[in-house]
């Protein structure tokens, strides 16, 4: 089980105007100006739940991912997964889990994929028969037998992230935690990658972290959606509860409108609301990427 009970993220950034002498005095002082990345977020997520961790540009949405992995170490708060505390178990808690960064590679660039593959089994301690059972499981799954000879240079976007998944996946970790592993893909490849991972979380009990713009991932793979804006936990359900959320405010504005009718014509008011809401609305609620666009403006985080 992964638990993150009031964690707490800021990083100091140098700023600075553009010219020679502003990078000189830079030298000797430098402007910072500190950025809180995440406040008090607090959630959690239950053994083979598939959740996605969504949020616009900025939310702290990688920053949540890099301190569950490990990487970084909150100011504040605790985070622990299966019982583990990530950035002090770090050599045990990176064998239970796989981590793909859609615009990071954990490949070797001028390599076949297949070394790339041999290292990580080396990095890992997997046993030689473990490897080869994941290894023939992968590359069946992922359609990689044409691929694992060539350089990782030499392989297109959708080629490689499908070998990034794969090496996350070798030492058959627990926990997956996926930062945008579609960006850039064309629809054929974002469909394989999607039934893949719902395939691991069938018949592994994989736990799957998600986070993504591509709302049809979302719709996809999670069960569950958190919504992560100006570094804050701002809602925590289903799609259908997203959706119930911009809905009624969508029908608090028709009523309102509703209430301008001339005073005769009041008891028209509720059939106004109900035409609107199920007829010219009912396409912009079954468009996903329209309602986290007007959930987003609702709450301010953009």
């Amino acid at each position: 089980m992964i638990v993150m009970d009031n964690v707490c993220k800021s990083y100091k950034v140098a700023k600075r105007n553009a010219g020679l002498k502003e990078a000189c005095k830079a030298l000797f002082h430098r402007e910072t100006e500190e950025i809180q990345a995440l406040k008090d977020v607090s959630f959690q997520i239950a053994d083979g739940e598939m959740v996605g961790y969504i949020g616009p540009n900025g939310a702290g949405k990688s920053s949540t991912i890099k301190i569950l992995s490990g990487i970084l170490t909150p100011d504040r708060g605790t985070c622990s997964i299966d019982g583990r505390i990530p950035w002090k178990n770090r050599v045990e808690h990176v064998k239970q889990i796989g981590v793909v960064f859609g615009q990071r590679s954990q490949l070797w660039w001028d390599i076949p994929v297949v070394d790339s593959f041999e290292l990580i089994k080396e990095i890992y301690s997997i046993t030689t028969p473990a490897y080869k059972d994941s290894l023939e499981e992968l590359t069946s799954l992922l359609q990689l037998e044409e691929i694992l000879k060539t350089p990782t240079r030499q392989l297109s976007l959708g080629q490689r992230m499908r070998c990034e998944i794969a090496a996350s996946l070798l030492h058959r970790p627990r926990l997956l935690f996926l930062d945008e592993p579609t960006i850039g893909l064309d629809a054929v490849s974002k469909l394989a990658v999607r039934d893949f991972i719902k395939k691991m979380n069938t018949e592994h009990g994989t736990t799957v972290l998600l986070t993504t713009h591509d709302m049809q991932d979302i719709e996809a793979i999670a069960d569950r959606v958190i919504l992560i804006g100006r570094g804050k936990v701002l809602l925590d359900g289903t799609l259908q509860d997203m959706k119930q959320l911009v809905k009624q405010e969508n029908m608090e504005k028709k009523a309102e409108e509703g209430k301008n009718f001339k005073e005769n014509e009041y008891i028209q008011a509720d059939k106004y609301v109900e035409e609107n809401a199920n007829g010219e609305d009912k396409e912009r609620f079954d468009n996903l990427d329209q309602v986290v666009a007007k959930l987003y403006r609702q709450l301010d985080i953009l």
